[in-house]
């Protein structure tokens, strides 16, 4: 299903005058995911997570039978989002999946993290939106408030620390941390988790 709306010469073509950047039709698709989030999840004690993935698999949402989602995430569009075994979305996480959002196995985001798969071209007078997909690998943690931009792939096992900016690939098995996130120390793998698949 194509998200960018095809306008007509008569209609105004860029969002910057007052154009829609989406179809009618997934504006309005986006709306009843909301309501239905709001109306049937939202509510729900943290750990009902069969419920919530039902709900999500229901709007195209991809996620192994163990994976959480905590009842007060935002979720831009649940048909962008890919959760393997025991990925983890924690309580306040903004996943704005205009692109694609995969968690792999036993992926931590946690606490009001933001996941953010959308940009703008500053470049092109219209300024459109661009998706890019985001990646965040086996065993990886996203911790507390951090931010993760569009077109980022965070390694297996990388750490984003509390409140760190990644714009750019994380490595493997590194603790990163700071605005921009940096590497700090790599980080100890473990015969438990090393190598985890879904």
């Amino acid at each position: 299903m194509s998200l960018v709306r095809e306008t007509a010469a008569a209609e105004p073509l860029s969002p910057r005058l007052g154009g829609p950047t989406f179809t009618l039709r997934h504006r309005l698709l986006r709306i009843g995911w909301r309501l239905s989030w709001l109306a049937l999840a939202r509510w729900t004690p943290s750990p009902m997570h069969g419920w919530r993935r039902a709900l999500l698999k229901l709007w195209g949402a991809r996620l192994a039978a163990s994976a959480r989602v905590y009842p007060d995430v935002v979720i831009w569009w649940p048909a962008h989002l890919v959760m393997e075994t025991h990925a983890s979305l924690g309580p306040g996480v903004t996943c704005y999946n205009v692109g694609e959002i995969r968690l792999g196995a036993f992926a931590i985001v946690s606490q009001r993290a933001h996941l953010c798969s959308g940009t703008h071209d500053c470049h092109d007078p219209d300024f459109p939106l661009r998706s890019l997909p985001i990646e965040i690998g086996a065993n990886a943690w996203i911790a507390a408030e951090a931010f993760v931009g569009p077109g980022v792939t965070v390694a297996e096992g990388a750490v984003l620390g509390a409140r760190g900016v990644a714009m750019r690939n994380l490595s493997a098995w590194t603790v990163h941390a700071g605005n921009p996130a940096s590497p700090m120390r790599e980080r100890r793998r473990h015969p438990s988790n090393a190598g985890a698949q879904a």
